[in-house]
């Protein structure tokens, strides 16, 4: 099968999966002991990935990458490692970075240097990066400087809401209600929010984005048949809305699965066009 036209998956886990602390690489194994190797060496493959996306008609992926040096194992080389992976097809491999605040003693540099590298969104991940996504208002400063720095070159800056299962990660701060701060104080800056606050603050997430214009819920690692009791009223919001699976994480098998469990939603397929292909490319244009 080919890749069914213009179909983007904003959120897969294509990372350095050989640093991984050894108690996150166990629960991130969990239901996977007989495809564990092939992933592994898929992390090294982007010609295996591509078939894959190809088999579930997946035209474009975003490949989300982070340092995470202290929870999950992932130091900055995971930025040139999602840059690299994703030259082998650049019109369908998106490449993620990012820059730890706690970490960084330059973080204007940093971002420039994912630039450099071709990284066409910046991730934080509060629950893994162990601070709120409005750290900047209690002290830390290099996170402030982050965000007006993505916001002048117009980076968007995706950032994990919602909770986390792996070992050390601090789920209070995945609270999307923090993220109203953010699109108060740097307006101009894109925020895309991963997951939509699930499985506790779905409210919270509907909420922020109604109120920003410049803020896009992605809906990964939302299993498809409950989105419409996890976001009700997704039609009001359906121009900023984009798809994404977070597979291969925990609870999500299959790309195609997924997708297809999406289709068969009620909503319209205008609606449907809008979230999987058009809100996506409009985003993250080809290049």
């Amino acid at each position: 099968m080919t890749a069914r036209p213009g179909i983007t998956d904003l959120h897969i886990h294509v990372q350095p999966w050989r640093q991984l602390k050894p108690a996150v690489a166990s629960a991130m194994r969990v239901g996977k002991d007989r495809h564990w190797e092939r992933l592994i060496a898929l992390m090294d493959d982007p010609r295996a990935l591509l078939d894959v996306m190809d088999d579930a008609g997946i035209w474009r992926v975003g490949l989300v990458n982070y340092p995470s040096p202290d929870v999950m194992g992932f130091t900055d080389e995971t930025n040139a490692f999602a840059a690299r992976y994703a030259s082998a097809a650049p019109e369908r491999l998106i490449p993620y970075g990012g820059v730890h605040p706690r970490f960084t003693q330059d973080p204007e540099g940093q971002v420039e240097e994912l630039l450099q590298l071709g990284t066409r969104i910046l991730k934080l991940h509060p629950p893994h990066q162990v601070f709120p996504a409005n750290a900047y208002t209690m002290g830390m400063e290099s996170l402030a400087r982050i965000y007006r720095r993505c916001e002048e070159r117009g980076l968007p800056v995706t950032v994990h809401t919602g909770t986390s299962i792996f070992p050390g990660a601090r789920c209070k701060y995945g609270r999307p209600m923090e993220l109203d701060d953010v699109a108060l104080d740097f307006p101009d800056l894109t925020i895309i929010m991963a997951h939509g606050g699930r499985p506790l603050w779905m409210d919270e997430a509907f909420f922020v984005l109604r109120r920003h214009r410049k803020m896009y819920l992605e809906i990964s690692g939302i299993p498809p048949r409950k989105l419409l009791a996890y976001f009700p009223r997704l039609e009001e919001i359906g121009d900023r809305v984009v798809w994404g699976t977070d597979w291969p994480s925990p609870g999500v098998d299959d790309l195609r699965k997924n997708l297809d469990q999406f289709f068969d939603l009620p909503l319209s397929d205008a609606l449907k066009d809008r979230i999987t292909r058009h809100t996506p490319l409009e985003l993250i244009p080809t290049r």
